[in-house]
């Protein structure tokens, strides 16, 4: 096989890995779009988060393109003359110096082992040179561009420079592991070591994306790690600095995408967040709140987190109204109630009034309406919406909202409560008559709010011309 070919094997590998999860979470985006199309609640979100997905997939995508010609810039330029300079594409791109031990980033970019394993020990989780969000942080050795290295030194009489001391690939030496099962050890010694290293394991699972990787290898990590929440019984025995160091430890670990899984069917963990939600201090229930958000992103989660109650203490902290935990709380309900199931437990357990009196009173109106849209699906939701006074909420946040979408979204539920309760038509029509609110949408809002307010003004309009032809 020809180098060139081994050279963009080896990076084609990382790139397309990262191509195919991309592509698995737009065709599951594209799937609520076509499933909730009739209805289209909380429709814009999931089209901006494709939108995304799909840039996303252009940039990498390009980059991929410019990996291939800078492999053609490298072939050409290994036979060519530099004199006493480096060829850029053996330099790396944080130190500047050629590369010792060339090593393929999960974007595709080359950089020197220890110049990267660096970055990564610092918490980073993008890469640098691309920014792009990686997707694991484990090293593929470069070996083409370490043997063109290799032959151009040679070629100049110059020593090939040994490599640095480095650890393993994903950025650890045998003295964190060490430092990981130590810690681990003392969450069942005394409460004051526990207190000391379960901050110590917050800090570093925050930091290190190797360190949360280590709980994926290690089956029993995480009931280690919340024995102390365990052994106490009672909540009020939990002292309140360990739960929270501890569920914000779960909450960074989560947001390694190989723990998710294991994070959520840990038997413990659902328990004790649901406790952590409802006991805590709120900076405790904010993070358990994201905890669960985080979890929520893989479908079997969703399904489990809603099949345990999580949805119930989720919405009694939302009605609870707490400025630090509204935005986590938000997007665990919204990411929740993308499966039908989950809409119908967060209705029964008195979404829809948590959600109106938070935006009657215009609190995290662009979150909350979003879920409202959402919720409108179900009829029930429908019902309770009519009867809490929705109909005169949503009209006058529609006249004093310049917001589209917030606009988009009150259409949204306003199209559904004409359609299944009548009794609303006379508002609408009083509103339409004295204000014109409606038209005004159907002249100016996004493409969807216009069909929405069009689809409402014909139902009125319809049912006007039948009582007069009656």
């Amino acid at each position: 096989m020809a180098k060139s070919e081994v050279f963009d094997g080896d990076q084609s590998v990382s790139v397309a890995k990262v191509t195919m999860e991309l592509k698995k979470e737009l065709q599951k985006l594209v799937k609520l779009i076509v499933e909730d199309s009739s209805d289209e609640n909380g429709f814009g979100f999931i089209v901006d988060k494709a939108n995304q997905t799909l840039q996303n997939l252009k940039e990498l995508k390009e980059g991929n393109v410019n990996n291939k010609q800078r492999s053609k810039r490298i072939n050409e330029t290994s036979t060519t003359s530099f004199g006493g300079s480096c060829p850029p594409e053996f330099c790396c791109p944080l130190s500047k110096e050629l590369m010792r031990d060339p090593v393929i980033l999960s974007t595709g970019q080359t950089y020197d082992r220890p110049f990267i394993q660096k970055w990564l020990k610092a918490g980073n989780r993008i890469c640098p040179k691309t920014q792009q969000v990686l997707s694991h942080t484990i090293l593929t050795p470069n070996h083409l561009v370490r043997d063109m290295i290799t032959q151009w030194c040679k070629n100049r009489g110059v020593q090939f420079p040994t490599a640095l001391e480095y650890s393993d690939q994903d950025g650890l030496t045998k003295a964190d592991r060490d430092l990981f099962l130590s810690l681990l050890k003392k969450m069942s010694s005394t409460q004051n070591e526990q207190k000391e290293a379960a901050r110590t394991l917050r800090s570093l699972t925050k930091r290190m994306p190797s360190f949360r990787a280590l709980f994926g290898e290690n089956l029993e990590a995480i009931p280690q790690l919340l024995t102390p929440l365990c052994q106490n019984k009672c909540q009020s025995d939990i002292h309140p600095d360990l739960q929270e160091d501890l569920i914000t430890t779960l909450l960074n670990l989560s947001i390694h995408d190989n723990n998710k899984k294991l994070v959520a069917e840990t038997p413990m963990v659902m328990p004790l967040l649901l406790d952590a939600l409802r006991y805590g201090t709120i900076q405790t229930r904010s993070n358990a709140a994201a905890t669960l958000f985080t979890l929520s992103a893989l479908d079997s989660n969703k399904s489990l987190i809603g099949k345990v109650g999580g949805l119930k203490p989720l919405i009694e902290l939302l009605d609870e109204g707490h400025s630090l935990a509204m935005k986590d709380v938000a997007s665990a309900i919204f990411n929740l109630c993308i499966t039908h199931e989950n809409k119908a437990r967060a209705v029964r357990d008195g979404a829809v009034k948590a959600l109106l009196n938070k935006i009657k009173n215009r609190v995290h109106v662009d979150e909350l309406l979003s879920i409202l849209a959402m919720l409108s699906t179900n009829q029930k939701a429908v019902e309770e919406m009519g009867d809490l006074g929705a109909v005169s909420c949503l009209l006058s946040l529609i006249k004093e909202t310049n917001c589209a979408r917030n606009k988009e979204n009150c259409i949204a539920v306003l199209y559904t409560i004409c359609y299944y309760d009548r009794t609303k038509w006379k508002e609408m029509r009083e509103e339409e008559s004295t204000y014109g609110t409606l038209s005004q949408v159907a002249q100016n809002g996004t493409s969807r709010a216009k069909r929405k307010a069009n689809g409402i003004l014909d139902r009125l309009n319809r049912a006007v011309n039948l009582t007069h032809t009656a």
